[in-house]
């Protein structure tokens, strides 16, 4: 049997993260004394690291955080391998030591062939310089010489679909453009490994199918190795043969892409449900419960397949009209699709009690990744602002047919909806529908 071209064993890394001293940041009547002593350690610290040759980081108290914990696999030539996990699980982290861009605190990574990595599409290009220039610049920063760029010029540019700008300067593109012809030069580089970083979801559908066209055939006739990370468990599924599973910097799973899938999708994370911790001490209306019902029931939610949102509300004294809005948080920080629930469709709060409001989304189009929900209690519209509780219940949007539309974090989708309002005290219930069409903020 061939030696495997990538060999990965016991492969660790770390970094220090720098926490500022709380105390300095909320207390102005510290001493000065007890400021300037911080200071000068912080200093002293800083010189020691210097010296020693170490990264210098900022703040008072430093972190040991460990992206990636004894991670071992195989990969032999030939093969497509995928590498799934949810945000922050160490993927990023593996691909950059496997690209070399960072080294291993521990461990021992061997690589036999060139390696080609498409982690952050676009890096180098200049946007002063032309389409043209930025080919021969982009390609030479990929490791490609310049006879070799000349002779795939022809299809790089017939890739990007780009031939009636090819000297304009790429400031102008658009960014669609861009990406499309970043993901060109990368991908008919010809090195014996090529790392995929969740570049497939660019452009639109057809030029998504060209990619994914294109990284099989990398793959399948030219007998590429492939290292495959991406959130469309259709894409993986379709290219890779094996795949493994990170979680919280260890890997727990190395098989089938099969199996890989469905252990992934059957992991539960840990804020699919908010409860709240003090029901007696609101004298206001306020959120008692929360609940996201996914389509997989585990956190996990295909895209495009209906979604539940439960929302238990507890008013010990009457209000005159009460008002619910939902919205859905990237991890960013960027709303990605909103819902608001307004009287007198979805009146509640006119007598005490609990009410259960019940958002159904038949068919959810948010962004792909991870999401948690935003909830507002309020009165009347522009009115008092009951509560709002954020980082709720989150969980995780996943594409199964790989020609779904990737959505930007500019824009807020609004989708179809319908919401139901049930009350305890009064026992009523009533019915709104809302359809919006997309829009760009």
């Amino acid at each position: 049997m061939s030696q495997p071209i990538i060999s990965v064993e016991n492969v660790s890394k770390r970094y220090i993260v720098g926490h500022r001293n709380e105390r300095r940041e909320h207390h102005s009547h510290l001493a000065l004394r007890d400021v300037m002593a911080q200071e000068i350690k912080n200093a002293a610290r800083k010189a020691a690291d210097v010296l020693r040759g170490r990264q210098v980081v900022q703040g008072d108290t430093l972190e040991e955080f460990w992206a990636l914990r004894d991670v071992n696999f195989e990969v032999r030539p030939g093969e497509v391998l995928g590498i799934i996990g949810r945000n922050g699980a160490g993927k990023s982290t593996l691909l950059k030591l496997l690209s070399r861009i960072t080294e291993p605190t521990t461990g021992r990574i061997t690589l036999r062939g060139r390696v080609a990595s498409l982690l952050e599409v676009g890096t180098g290009f200049h946007p002063e310089l032309t389409g043209r220039e930025n080919i021969y610049l982009n390609g030479a920063i990929l490791g490609m010489s310049r006879a070799e760029i000349r002779k795939k010029f022809d299809q790089i540019v017939a890739f990007a679909e780009i031939e009636r700008f090819l000297d304009t300067p790429v400031k102008r593109y658009s960014s669609g453009m861009y990406v499309r012809l970043a993901f060109a030069v990368a991908a008919h580089l010809e090195p014996e490994i090529l790392v995929v970083d969740e570049v497939l979801a660019v452009g639109d559908s057809e030029f998504q199918k060209k990619c994914l066209g294109k990284v099989d055939d990398i793959a399948r006739r030219h007998g590429r190795t492939v290292l495959f990370v991406s959130h469309n468990l259709a894409a993986v599924s379709q290219i890779a043969s094996r795949a493994v599973i990170l979680d919280g910097g260890s890997l727990t799973f190395d098989g089938p892409v099969s199996e890989a899938v469905s252990k992934y999708l059957a992991h539960k994370p840990e804020r699919s449900i908010y409860v709240s911790q003090n029901d007696d001490d609101h004298e206001h209306p306020h959120v008692l419960r929360a609940e996201v019902i996914t389509s997989e029931q585990n956190g996990v939610h295909r895209y495009g397949e209906p979604l539940k949102i439960k929302i238990w509300i507890r008013h010990h004294r009457p209000i005159e009209q009460g008002h619910v809005g939902v919205e859905l948080i990237t991890q960013s920080q960027v709303t990605a699709t909103a819902f608001y629930a307004y009287p007198p469709q979805a009146r509640f709060g006119s007598q005490p009690g609990t009410t259960l409001v019940t958002f159904d989304i038949p068919a959810l189009h948010s962004n792909i990744g991870q999401l948690h929900l935003r909830i507002w209690l309020t009165g009347l519209p522009n009115s008092n602002t009951f509560e709002i509780v954020d980082d709720a219940c989150g969980f995780e949007v996943v594409r199964h047919n790989f020609f779904h539309w990737w959505k930007p974090e500019s824009c807020i989708y609004h989708e179809d909806f319908t919401v139901e309002v049930t009350t305890e005290a009064a026992n009523t219930v009533s019915r709104t529908n809302a359809a919006n069409e997309p829009e760009q903020v």
